[in-house]
């Protein structure tokens, strides 16, 4: 197997002894080998590894280098660029057009013997294919590429000025194994902010459905305005930090990346947010008419309306917090989740039963059926129908990976 050495020959030449003059025509001429020797410059330990979790993360990993091909190659497939890798040299690069670049881009693995032009016109042969491209160099020569690249990543040690300059990051450490750091950590932040909105959205949209309903109907508000500025301000600020807590995924790097022309939600969240609007909502106003129905007064039935929707949102917390089914051993991961609702629940405590509180918030010492348990019966009632809709949302993309396989 090859072992990706640069090999030197060692030779030498008779020279008379008497020779005073060693001139360029009598050099290299009758050498003799004396034999060869094997230099290696070594991978750094854990990059292997971190290749093949970033292609396990569906990113492919592609070297340019201005070593032989041969060598390359070899060097590439000790670390898991591939299985067998294939090279392609400058020259062979400057005889193809740049649309021809872009068709066969994707086959090679290896780029040897380039030139700063060649590298740019990698970097731009990817992105006509629709790749996101990152660029890592340290060298004045990787400038033009590190500029084009989506993201450009410069060396904090070795790298130069230029290279610095024309990267968006900076390693500090010099060490490729952060780039899967980096990468996991980006996902996480993005799949918080995408709960975080899947969170607001719908219980902000249930509170403005009450509105207008009751409007519509020509009844009273279920909720004084107080009450829904306590909702927005107060209870969302306060159960959206649970996200900021929230550990990442356990396979957040064995899924491909996302769409980057998609926006943020995708068409299944749209309809989440939809459908979870109407459920709280509508709760809320069946538990109020049902109460106002039965002779209690406007005051018990906006207590209890405001608790269905603080109980709706953390029950759908619970549901949102990971991807897995809500009793699973993950459930507990975000023990900080646990301390905001028991804070948020000690917050309704004080607005319900705090004298000075009732009269600003128009609530009132309701039992514990009519201002507790119907709301957490409620709250129940969300997270059952969104755990369901999710063990339907992994059948159905379950159906859609195997029909993938299948197909290819």
């Amino acid at each position: 197997p090859r072992q990706g050495k640069r090999v030197v020959a060692l030779g030498y030449q008779p020279v008379a002894g008497d020779i005073a003059d060693v001139e360029d025509l009598t050099i290299g001429q009758d050498f003799h080998l004396a034999g060869m020797a094997g230099i290696i410059d070594p991978p750094r330990p854990g990059v292997a590894d971190a290749v093949r979790q970033l292609r396990y993360a569906g990113i492919k990993v592609k070297m340019i280098t201005g070593d032989d091909p041969e060598t390359a190659a070899a060097i590439a497939e000790q670390l898991n660029l591939s299985e067998q890798a294939k090279a392609i040299t400058g020259p062979e690069l400057a005889q193809l057009s740049d649309d021809e670049l872009a068709k066969k881009i994707d086959q090679y693995t290896v780029f040897a013997r380039t030139t700063p032009a060649d590298k740019l016109r990698i970097v731009k042969a990817q992105q006509s294919r629709g790749h996101v491209v990152s660029m890592t160099g340290d060298g004045v020569n990787d400038a033009p590429a590190l500029k084009q690249a989506d993201i450009g990543v410069a060396m904090g040690i070795r790298g130069t000025d230029v290279a610095k300059d024309s990267a968006d990051m900076v390693l500090a450490d010099d060490d490729f194994t952060s780039l899967l750091g980096a990468v996991r950590e980006g996902r996480h932040v993005f799949d918080n902010i995408r709960k975080t909105i899947r969170f607001l959205l719908p219980t902000s949209f249930a509170e403005g459905l009450i509105v207008v309903m009751s409007i519509l109907m020509d009844q009273s508000l279920p909720l004084f305005p107080t009450q829904l500025l306590w909702i927005n301000m107060v209870s969302a600020l306060t159960i959206q930090f649970a996200f900021i807590f929230e550990p990442a995924e356990s396979g957040i790097m064995k899924r491909g990346p996302r769409d980057v022309t998609q926006g943020i939600l995708s068409k299944y969240d749209v309809f989440e947010v939809t459908y979870v609007s109407l459920l709280i909502s509508g709760l809320g106003m069946l538990a109020y008419d049902l109460l106002t129905a039965q002779g209690l007064s406007t005051v018990v039935g906006s207590t209890m309306t405001l608790n269905v929707i603080i109980f709706g949102k953390i029950f759908y917390l619970f549901n949102l917090q990971n991807d897995h089914p809500v009793f699973s051993k993950y459930f507990f991961r975000n023990k900080m989740s646990f301390a905001i609702v028991a804070l948020l629940i000690a917050l309704q405590a004080v607005i319900i039963y705090w004298p000075a509180m009732q009269g600003v918030f128009h609530t009132t010492s309701a039992n514990f059926h009519y201002g507790w348990g119907i709301p957490i019966l409620a709250g129940i009632v969300v997270l059952i129908v969104t755990e369901i809709a999710k063990w339907l949302r992994h059948r159905y993309d379950a159906k859609m990976v195997a029909r993938e396989q299948r197909n290819f």
